[in-house]
């Protein structure tokens, strides 16, 4: 397998399962489950529902095999710092962007004292162009055991993400659905 052209979020009967190629796992999305992309607001816990580019990947070096990542990943890599945020204040010329710290504007920090943020893979949702309100942040992440939602993010184990990232490109189509093959 060279490279993986589609990965699904779909609906099952137990939860949410991600599927990419011969790969299936389980996997989290937002407190306030999936919702119609034009209807999505920043805050609302909702995953929106669509087809988003893969745009790059994110990760801690002191957490993850940062030679392996840059060795193997066919997205562009940018490790995390300390000093790293996104921004979620619709109000910012900044909104959903990676900055660096200290901002004025209200943001999310990437670096995390729990797991959940060691490899980040932004969705391209509400990115050309931004729209004001309409959600921020919106990442393919780490999960850890006992993760039950995100904020909006799909989340998966870290090792999981860890055996489908080679094969992922800035040209893989992540595909939320409600049900399989809808």
């Amino acid at each position: 397998m060279n490279k993986i052209e589609q990965i699904y979020i779909s609906q099952t009967e137990s939860g949410y399962r991600l599927s990419a190629c011969q790969y299936q796992f389980a996997c989290v999305i937002g407190r306030s489950g999936l919702i119609a992309a034009d209807k999505k607001r920043e805050g609302d816990g909702a995953t929106p529902i669509g087809n988003w580019l893969l745009r790059s990947l994110f990760y801690r070096p002191d957490r993850t095999d940062a030679d392996m990542i840059r060795q193997r990943s066919l997205l562009p890599c940018r490790p995390i710092t300390e000093h790293m945020g996104w921004v979620d204040d619709p109000v910012s010329p900044h909104y959903n962007q990676p900055i660096m710290l200290p901002c004025t504007a209200r943001h999310e920090k990437l670096w995390r004292q729990d797991g959940l943020y060691d490899l980040i893979l932004p969705l391209g949702y509400n990115d050309g162009p931004v729209t004001p309100h309409r959600g921020s942040a919106i990442f393919l992440h780490c999960a850890e055991a006992d993760t039950p939602s995100t904020e909006g993010c799909v989340a998966l184990q870290k090792s999981d993400l860890l055996m489908i990232l080679p094969f992922c490109t800035s040209s893989t189509l992540v595909t939320v659905q409600k049900q399989a093959g809808s």
